[in-house]
């Protein structure tokens, strides 16, 4: 007999998620407007310390609305030259997607190994190269990775240096924080010019589907809403001055988002407890290492993340993954980096082992 399933990120309900949609389905209010959804972007602003915030139907697309708000910020790129996006390798696709449906440039940048995340060190050199080039960038979209935050302070105040906009990719690391330098811990996205969130369904809370943008300053937030609801016009009639989007989260899925935050610090405590486990379980082992937790913030150690040396391990990551898989267990190789994807073999890459390269060369 098949023993049941062991999902890699399944998703809990903590209890309050059938209420609250039964709330939702009572108020009539089942599209893209409704009370849970103004109560969700509150609970999520109070939760992160950000104080805007706006629900919409992805983390993907509120990455997109976040670039396209950036690049009608962004100085006019030289003549035949489109504006620079520069962003983590170690990613998900849709952390990069939407610069090249919005005709950027792709830069990557290689992730430093105290965090796994974007190097701010290869950052500042990409950033000095560019403006020696004359070259327009858009933004910067460093990603937090299985539940880590990216070094945001220190990249933040590269960014600045350049006046360039930091949109923070935090899909991953909901419940995370970092450390300021005046020592204070702040949550994931805190300081960004703009940080997005996802609440798919394997996320540490989810929505099933669904994500969130959130900034310190509402113009952002406020033009992301009204584009979000295909920029229509304040008027008794469909009035469109320009094209917009569908990407506005339901109020039954903000419902479910509701109960999931209630239980937010219960599921960071027990992604902890799993790792630690882990960690026990396999101390000592030779060949076996773990995703390290950043010297300058806390994990929720959303996804337990193990590295294999094969010469010392005696088995490679894919015998590991196929074992597992024999015990209907589901395990996944980390992201495959954006420079070694086909679709972004053209981008430009910097790394410290080999300085500039094309994904095609390396």
């Amino acid at each position: 007999m098949t023993p049941p399933r062991i999902f890699l990120s399944p998703p809990h309900l903590g209890g309050d998620e059938e209420r609250l949609v039964a709330e939702a389905f009572a108020s009539n209010y089942i599209a893209p407007v409704g009370p849970m959804l103004g109560a969700f972007e509150a609970e999520v602003a109070a939760r992160t310390g950000i104080p805007h915030a706006v629900a919409l139907s992805s983390g993907t697309a509120a990455i997109h609305l976040a670039l396209k708000l950036a690049l009608d910020q962004a100085s006019p790129p030289p003549d035949g030259h489109p504006a620079v996006v520069i962003a983590s390798s170690l990613t998900f696709v849709g952390s990069v997607g939407p610069a090249v449906h919005e005709r950027c440039e792709v830069r990557l940048i290689d992730a430093d190994a105290d965090s796994w995340t974007l190097d701010p060190n290869l950052l500042d050199a990409e950033l000095t190269e560019c403006r020696d080039a004359g070259r327009s960038v858009a933004a910067v979209i460093p990603t937090d990775l299985y539940g880590q935050c990216c070094d945001l302070a220190r990249i933040r105040s590269v960014c600045d240096r350049f006046s360039v906009p930091v949109i923070c990719d935090a899909a991953e690391s909901m419940g995370a924080e970092y450390r300021e330098p005046d020592g204070a811990m702040r949550h994931a996205g805190w300081g960004a010019w703009a940080a997005v969130f996802s609440f798919n369904g394997n996320k540490i809370i989810t929505t099933s589907g669904g994500g969130m943008l959130a900034s310190h300053d509402r113009r952002i937030v406020e033009r992301a809403r009204h584009l979000a609801t295909q920029a229509r016009e304040p008027a008794p009639w469909y009035e469109h001055h320009e094209v917009g989007f569908n990407y506005r989260m339901s109020n039954l899925l903000a419902a479910v988002g509701r109960g999931q935050l209630r239980v937010l610090d219960d599921r960071v405590r027990r992604k902890r407890e799993i790792f630690a486990v882990y960690r026990e379980r396999l101390a000592g082992r030779p060949g076996i290492g773990f995703m390290p937790e950043a010297p300058w913030g806390r994990s929720t150690r959303w996804l337990t993340v193990i590295q294999i040396d094969p010469g010392s391990a005696r088995a490679d990551p894919e015998a590991v993954r196929r074992a597992l898989e024999a015990e209907n267990i589901e395990a996944r190789p980390v992201w495959k980096p954006m420079h070694l994807q086909p679709a972004f073999a053209a981008c430009r890459f910097r790394s410290a082992a080999c300085g500039v390269e094309t994904g095609a060369e390396a």
